[in-house]
């Protein structure tokens, strides 16, 4: 892998105005949401029967470029936790990737957004059987010029996990983590933190309303679990982690945490993540020991809040630059 170490320089980004500290990163889009369309390229939508017994389907959706440039990879993008094909940060990395001639597939996990009436059962930071299904069922001809993948919180969380278990097969020439909860457990006890009692609230509703929306499978006795829970905990403690053979949430939690799997991965990866994010401490990505693994690559500024990276020069967050440039030279 050769990149240009000037470029991958985490003092490069600074924030712009007025979204500085971590907070106003985090809710930019929020407070003044982006305008992004992806005209005037093309858009299909893609179903992928996970062939796991159950029924579901992902469906998601396939962008290709108006110029489409040879030899580039399919780069699928997989949101966080309560996003879809439709959340903000999904948009604008879809609109970098097409605009540099790269086909685009954006993943709505198991239950999320366009794949919840496709599926009953419903997605979690370990169910990365499920993104190993997705990359099994795409046509080849899709898959044929080499494939790359961009998780986002959750969704990065998720996909380091698949690339610690997979080691050199996964099947991807290359991989970004943006802002992905790296330890669950000490992300959970933050979020629970009073400072973020507005995050916490807003996440945990967020989940109830996709956890029960129509066509999920819920029994009444999960339905009434999901209901009563008072935090994203107790959320994962009666619903996800009995739902999926957990012990309980601290379980899940320790079973699936990326830090688990990261010392596996053999793949070149970007790992991105603000060091003033309020959701993830920052000192789980400071204090790794980054150099036990040559195949990540650790992106690690000062500023930038969950998922935010609203950056100097220019409108396009940082990380969608950072990320559009390791493909382009950190690919094998």
């Amino acid at each position: 892998m050769s990149l240009d170490p000037p470029s991958f320089d985490p003092s490069s980004f600074r924030p712009r105005f007025p979204w500085w500290g971590g907070d106003l990163q985090t809710v930019a889009n929020v407070l003044i949401p982006p305008r992004i369309d992806l005209a005037p390229h093309v858009s299909e939508r893609l179903e992928v029967d996970l062939k796991d017994g159950t029924g579901d389907r992902l469906v998601c959706t396939l962008d290709r470029p108006q110029t489409p440039k040879a030899g580039t990879p399919l780069c699928l993008l997989i949101h966080g936790l309560t996003g879809s094909q439709e959340s903000h940060y999904i948009y604008s990395m879809a609109r970098t990737l097409l605009d540099r001639g790269c086909r685009v597939l954006r993943v709505n996990l198991r239950g999320a957004g366009p794949s919840r009436p496709t599926c009953k059962g419903q997605y979690y930071a370990g169910r990365s059987q499920d993104f190993r299904a997705l990359l099994a069922e795409l046509p080849i001809a899709l898959s044929a010029e080499g494939m790359v993948a961009v998780g986002y919180s959750l969704g990065g969380a998720m996909l380091l996990k698949f690339l610690g278990e997979e080691g050199g097969t996964c099947g991807l020439e290359a991989a970004a983590s943006v802002s992905a909860p790296i330890d669950l457990s000490l992300t959970c006890r933050n979020m629970m933190r009073p400072r973020n009692t507005l995050y916490h609230r807003h996440i945990l509703g967020q989940m109830k309303i996709e956890a029960l929306a129509p066509a999920a499978e819920v029994s009444a006795a999960e339905r009434e679990a999901v209901l009563g829970a008072r935090s994203v905990w107790a959320y994962d403690e009666v619903f996800i982690a009995p739902r999926h053979g957990f012990a309980g949430a601290e379980d899940y939690y320790e079973q699936c945490k990326p830090l688990r799997f990261m010392q596996g991965i053999r793949v070149p990866t970007l790992v991105i993540a603000a060091l003033d994010d309020p959701w993830i401490p920052g000192p789980l990505y400071s204090g790794y020991d980054w150099a036990q693994n040559p195949s990540l690559t650790p992106l690690l500024p000062r500023h930038g809040g969950h998922v935010g990276f609203h950056g100097s020069g220019g409108r396009k967050p940082w990380s969608d630059l950072m990320v559009a440039e390791f493909f382009s030279h950190g690919r094998n």
